[in-house]
């Protein structure tokens, strides 16, 4: 664990770092990205082994969901990141004639970023990327249960970055209570509600401003016209990718009761097909993350109808793809972010009692809908508010740079990913140089008849 003294240290080296500018430089940028991505693929093997030591993730998942996902945008910063940082001129209004005005992006100045051990890798690297774009320096504390991915994220950042541009801090919650004490120009967190009103209350004490990535009971709605195999395969990837250990999950579906015993058949035939008979076996089907997690993933089956699956091992952290029916609102299991491979199923015959239901809880980080109708999707995304909305698929609409990610209400506020990283990190300064040939002398003293003349231009 990192001692008080020792980040304290670092926090101010970095303020005094990023005080002589060279952060700003846009050869700075580029070069430290270029770093990080050969960095990455230099220690790729032991990554992947981080995360199978940690996760039980497969190295496909590995390379999927973390590490590719993290070079891809890389990438997309390096081909963009020039045209981003130059000024951007903007037209003047006719008041402020003669002049010409721009926005430029200036960083913020030292971040925070705190990650959790669902994504240990790629929610490290994915905010860093763009707190390393817009130009700013980064402490990044991991999460301490994906301990062993922590370990070799520090030694990957170590061995190209000096503590006084990125500096990893390890430890438990409370050195992430003693990192929000110092004053930051940022706080990007992932992770829980419940800890996000923590990180926010006390960034709140000194006017930091944050970013806050959370989660929710990201619903999946499944309509009577759709193709049932396409459907139950996307479902069941999407759903137990991580072992159901993935913010924009599937939380709950709502299937049409049309077609719900077709598709609950196909459902499990998509589990059987993805990871055989008994999953324990599988290499392609992950653990979770700790004991703890395994027991209250086990009570959260209790009271409802064990469709398919249930079995659980505490001691291995192993929990079977389960669905569950008879499934009532008030249960724990559609209280709570479930976080595991747990799927609670409920049936609807109208939509209205789709929009009512979900509409009447917090607004979630993802939203699925499936469906040939345009007309039925089309008033799922314009009644429901969501984060993020993937149609006929699950989890892909993070999978594009050009889109925003991020939630809205209780599941989060800001947005990252591509240019919305380099945005998020970047202070849009207003800018307008004012002709010096010209002075209309309209809004100097004495006034006189010069109302009409104002209202004039000014409607």
């Amino acid at each position: 664990m990192t001692s008080n003294n020792e980040f304290i240290s670092v926090f101010e080296h970095q303020g005094v770092f990023f005080d002589q500018q060279k952060t700003k430089s846009l050869f700075f940028r580029l070069d430290a990205l270029k770093k990080l991505k050969a960095a990455i693929l230099q220690f790729e093997p032991e990554i992947m082994q981080a995360l199978q030591t940690d996760l039980h993730k497969s190295n496909f998942e590995s390379y999927a969901t973390e590490i590719g996902f993290v070079l891809e945008e890389i990438g997309y910063h390096l081909r963009h990141l020039k045209h981003w940082a130059k000024p951007e001129r903007v037209p003047s209004s006719v008041t402020s004639f003669p002049s010409r005005s721009m926005i430029l992006s200036e960083p913020l100045g030292r971040v925070l970023i705190i990650a959790p051990w669902n994504y240990p890798f790629q929610l490290i690297m994915a905010p860093l990327i763009g707190a390393i774009s817009a130009g700013n320096t980064a402490i990044i504390k991991p999460s301490e249960i994906s301990q062993h991915t922590a370990a070799i994220i520090q030694k990957i950042l170590n061995a190209i970055f000096s503590d006084e541009f990125i500096a990893v801090v390890q430890g438990d919650a409370s050195v992430s209570q003693e990192l929000l004490k110092l004053k930051f120009d940022h706080v990007f967190f992932t992770g829980s509600p419940r800890v996000g009103q923590y990180v926010m209350q006390e960034a709140a004490k000194q006017l930091i401003p944050v970013t806050l990535e959370l989660g929710g009971k990201s619903p999946c709605i499944v309509n009577h016209d759709v193709d049932i195999e396409l459907a139950a395969h996307r479902i069941a990837w999407g759903k137990f990718l991580n072992a159901g250990q993935t913010c924009i999950a599937p939380d709950f579906l709502m299937v049409h009761k049309d077609v719900a015993k077709k598709f609950l058949a196909a459902l499990v035939a998509s589990i059987k097909k993805f990871y055989g008979s008994d999953p324990y076996t599988s290499e392609a089907y992950p653990r979770i993350i700790t004991r703890a997690n395994t027991i209250r993933l086990g009570s959260l089956m209790e009271g409802s109808t064990i469709y398919h699956g249930g079995k659980f091992l505490e001691d291995e952290c192993y929990v079977e793809p389960t669905i569950l029916t008879d499934v009532k609102p008030d249960m724990p299991v559609m209280q709570q972010e479930i976080f595991g491979p747990v799927l609670p199923v409920m049936l609807f015959s109208k939509l209205e009692e789709v929009v009512g239901f979900v509409n009447s809880r917090p607004k979630p980080l993802a939203l699925y809908c499936f469906s040939k109708s345009r007309k039925f999707t089309n008033r799922i995304l314009n009644e429901i508010p969501a984060g993020g909305v993937t149609v006929n698929d699950t989890l892909m609409h993070i999978s594009n740079s050009r889109l925003p990610f991020g939630g809205v209400g209780n599941s989060g506020m800001g947005h990252y990913h591509g240019r919305f990283s380099f945005d998020l990190f970047s202070h849009k300064k207003s800018v307008m140089f004012r002709g010096t040939w010209l002075d209309i002398p309209l809004r100097y003293a004495p006034f006189g008849k010069k109302l009409n003349y104002l209202k004039m231009l000014m409607k």
